[in-house]
């Protein structure tokens, strides 16, 4: 089971996804907060799987509280919740700790799938927000999977990410389980020195 916590300063939102979360049984929100202050204070003692992280709060905003969070608990994912797609506020994020960017509108799936992600050890991000970050790695060096000793599996799976393919296609596809995409996806992040899959994808495609 995956621990959540939730910081965001509407009430609303929050309440509704304590109930999303804790009507799904893979799942545990253990705590919600309404200001990084809060979640300061609270977070280091609960220690969540992961944290769902709004970014712009009254007083002390998002990114400033991963940055802080970070350095107590550098193995908790986080993942900004946000409405927020300008590029300098993705890159801020990231830079401080955050795992993912997703933004609010996002469907209920797809938060699940960010928080199975992170919590596996990858990045999830709404596919406008990797569309930014793809562009940003346009001028990277590039780094092949030979260059990297990729094996021919963790190949094959890069492969299938980079035609577009979800994780239960390429499941099916190559006759694995999901979890060992996510396993081999983890190495194929630490041979391309590389946070998310859309960075693998951008770093491959210009191979």
């Amino acid at each position: 089971m995956i621990t959540v916590s939730i910081v965001d300063d509407n009430q609303k939102l929050r309440e509704s996804m304590m109930t999303f979360l804790k009507g799904t049984p893979e799942f545990r929100c253990i705590s919600a907060y309404g200001s990084a202050a809060e979640a300061l204070k609270h977070l280091p003692i609960e220690k969540p799987d992961v944290t769902l992280m709004d970014i712009n709060m009254e007083g002390m905003d998002g990114i400033e509280c991963v940055v802080r969070l970070k350095v107590e608990l550098p193995e908790m994912q986080i993942v900004m919740l946000t409405v927020y797609e300008d590029t300098d506020k993705i890159f801020r994020a990231l830079s401080a700790g955050a795992n993912g960017y997703i933004l609010k509108r996002a469907a209920p799936a797809k938060l699940l799938e960010a928080i199975r992600d992170v919590s596996a050890g990858g990045s999830a991000m709404s596919s406008s927000i990797a569309r930014k970050v793809v562009a940003s790695f346009q001028k990277s060096a590039p780094v092949s999977p030979t260059e990297a000793h990729l094996s021919p599996r963790e190949q094959n799976v890069l492969d299938c990410l980079a035609k577009g393919m979800t994780y239960k296609a390429i499941a099916c596809d190559l006759g694995i389980s999901i979890e060992t995409i996510r396993t081999h996806l983890k190495r194929v992040y630490q041979k391309l020195h590389v946070q998310s899959r859309t960075e693998a994808v951008a770093k491959y495609m210009r191979r």
